[in-house]
This record gives C-alpha cells, sequence and structure tokens, in this order.
C-alpha cells in the first residue's frame, strides 16, 4: 500500500514538473520569436539600403524627387539618428534640412494673404479699351485718350494710359499720325498704279527683262515691254508708251509706286508728273511697301513662267502679252468679288445652274491654261 502510494505522489509530480516546464518554454520562446522578428527587419532594412545603393549607381541622372517625397523624407528624419542619416536617406543631410526649412517656411508663409501696396492694378478691359482708342484714333494723345475713358465712366490717370500704350509699343500719338502703307493703299487703291521689273532667264540661260504695271482699283496688268538690257532710257519710253495706252483712265491716277532702282530717273517721274500723279519710292527692300506688284509678279511665276520654256525676247513678250490678255479678260480676282478686271461690276454670274447650258473650253499657252465659258 505504501508503495503504491508513493508510485502515485511521483506521478503527480511528474505531471507538474511537465506543466512547469511547458510553461517556462513558452514564455522564453517569446523573447526569442521578437529577436528573430527584430533580426528580420534589419535584414530586410540591409537589403532594401544596398538595392538603393546599387539603383543610384546605374542611374545617369540625378533623381527628381517632388514636394511630397521630400515632406516625407523630412517628417522620417526625426525618427532616425542623425548619424545614420548619409546611410538611410538617398539624399545628403545638407538636403535634407533645405527640405524641412523650406517645409517650416511655407507653412508660415501668409504673404498670399497680405494686401499689396500701391494702386489697384487696371482691368483687362480697361486696357483693351484704351489700345483700341488709340488703334482707331492715331492722332489722339494719352490726355484725349483719358478724356474719352472718363466720358465712358472709366476714371483713370493719363499717366496710366501712357504705361498701358507704352507696355503695348504704342508710339505717342504725333509718331501715329500718319497712315500705315496697309491703310494708304486700301484708302487710295483706285488712284495708285504700280510698277516693278520681272526677270526671265530663258533656254539659253540668258536673263532679260519685262517692266509691269499694275493697278490696285481694277487689278489691271500691263507688261510695258522686255528687254535684255534695261537702260534709263528705255524705261523712260515704256513710260511714255503706257500713257497712250492707258489714255483717259490716266487722270483717275493719283500716285505711282516704284522703288529706288537706278533705272527710274527723272525723265520717267516727269512722264507722270505731266499727267498730275505723283512719285512715291518705297523704302529699300521692303516688299510690302510694293505688295500689289510683288504678288503679281509671284502669281505670274507660279501659273506661267514656272512652266514653259522662253527662247528670245520675242517669245518672252508673246508669252506674257497671251496671260495678260487672260489675266485681265477671264481670270477671276478676290478683291474684286472673284471678278476679273475687264468686267463691269454689273455683269451678271457666267454660270446660272436654273438652267442647263454647254460648256465651252478655250486652250491659251497650248493647253497651260484653260478658260471656261457657257455656250451663247
Amino acid at each position: 500500500m505504501v508503495w503504491r502510494g508513493l508510485r502515485t505522489g511521483w506521478d503527480h509530480v511528474q505531471v507538474i514538473v511537465s506543466l512547469v516546464y511547458q510553461v517556462t518554454r513558452k514564455l522564453l520562446s517569446v523573447p526569442a520569436v521578437l529577436l528573430r522578428r527584430q533580426t528580420a527587419r534589419d535584414a530586410e532594412l540591409l537589403v532594401l539600403r544596398h538595392e538603393n545603393a546599387v539603383l543610384r549607381r546605374q542611374l545617369a541622372s540625378p533623381v527628381r524627387y517632388q514636394w511630397t517625397d521630400r515632406l516625407w523624407f523630412a517628417a522620417l528624419s526625426s525618427l532616425i539618428p542623425r548619424r545614420r542619416w548619409a546611410q538611410a536617406f538617398p539624399v545628403t543631410p545638407g538636403t535634407l534640412l533645405r527640405w524641412h526649412r523650406r517645409l517650416v517656411a511655407r507653412r508660415w508663409d501668409y504673404s498670399e494673404c497680405r494686401t499689396r501696396p500701391g494702386r489697384p492694378a487696371t482691368a483687362e478691359a480697361v486696357k483693351e479699351l484704351v489700345l483700341r482708342l488709340a488703334r482707331e484714333n492715331p492722332r489722339w494723345g494719352c490726355r484725349r485718350i483719358q478724356g474719352e475713358l472718363a466720358r465712358l465712366g472709366h476714371k483713370i490717370g493719363a499717366s496710366t494710359v501712357w504705361k498701358i500704350l507704352t507696355a503695348a509699343g504704342v508710339d505717342p500719338a504725333p509718331r501715329r499720325s500718319g497712315p500705315t502703307w496697309r491703310e494708304f493703299l486700301t484708302s487710295q487703291s483706285e488712284a495708285i498704279i504700280a510698277c516693278d521689273f520681272l526677270h526671265i532667264d530663258l533656254a539659253s540661260l540668258r536673263r532679260v527683262y519685262a517692266l509691269v504695271f499694275l493697278e490696285h482699283g481694277t487689278r489691271r496688268l500691263h507688261i510695258a515691254g522686255v528687254t535684255a538690257h534695261p537702260t534709263a532710257q528705255w524705261t523712260a519710253q515704256q513710260a511714255r508708251n503706257l500713257a497712250l495706252e492707258v489714255g483717259v483712265r490716266l487722270e483717275s491716277l493719283r500716285f505711282v509706286i516704284r522703288d529706288r532702282d537706278s533705272k527710274y530717273t527723272e525723265s520717267f517721274d516727269a512722264v507722270f508728273e505731266a499727267e498730275g500723279i505723283e512719285t512715291l519710292k518705297t523704302a529699300p527692300r521692303p516688299p510690302r511697301m510694293n505688295a500689289h506688284c510683288e504678288r503679281v509678279i509671284g502669281t505670274l511665276r507660279r501659273e506661267l513662267l514656272d512652266h514653259v520654256l522662253i527662247w528670245n525676247d520675242t517669245h518672252a513678250r508673246h508669252v506674257l502679252d497671251v496671260y495678260a490678255r487672260h489675266y485681265n479678260g477671264h481670270r477671276p480676282h478676290q478683291a474684286r468679288g472673284q471678278r476679273p478686271p475687264l468686267t463691269d461690276s454689273r455683269t451678271a454670274p457666267l454660270t446660272d445652274s436654273s438652267t442647263p447650258r454647254r460648256l465651252l473650253q478655250t486652250r491659251v499657252l497650248g493647253g497651260l491654261i484653260n478658260e471656261y465659258r457657257h455656250a451663247a
């Protein structure tokens, strides 16, 4: 009986010891797990840090960080000792501190809330109105524009008007008093005839020259003559021939536009002065001052001379005369409502869709240009 009781007591002791061992083992395993997790985190950080260093070595250009990246780096810097910043962050400590200073300065920046000193800025609508008044009234000065604005209910100083005009590159009133060449050509188009020389390269590589006249109002083209040696005497004679050709219509002209070529002499100008026509000289190399004549010369090249081989002076004169008849009698012009120069403004349209009519074709210069009209 004694032995059986001792054995039972020993079993109870073993059970208790086993329970204590299990509890002790569990308690001791907690620090091991925590230490293992910390070691894994450190190893993972080392791997990421080494990978970051490898990537930075492979980049050809510096990394551009956005403001959110700078904010994140600056916030995390307070959790890491400063001696480890060089290993933890991809930027230098000085850059990190500069980012932090900028964030602090932006946090306490109230400059946008302050009222700026000085007078309020002029409204854009008023600036546009000032420029419009100066553009439409070239003889108005700053005070005259100021008075007109006051009458319209805009209180603005003359010095402000001057600043607006100066910033826009508008000259003072005395310099704006005269019309521009564009305004002059538009207002005086009915009374202007322009002239210029056109050079033509022959098939033999020899060059000849043609003197071209163009009436601005009617867009009528005149080929005065063709020569290989244009002299001052030849040019003056072509002006006389033109005066005889135009006849009575020359009385409606008031200005002749030409460049400063030495072939235009006093004899050339005297032909037009005898008819009461004033000579206007363009500035050196300004194609816009004789734009209409320059454009008709470009038309001659695009529609005729670039597609025909010219053999001699006689051939050149024949080709130009034929094209001039087409230009004046058939070719439509946008400035004249798609009507030829020699067509009266009261002429009925050539096409009438209500009644079908047979269309006739006329070949000009061997088919280089085609003219179309309805059969009578």
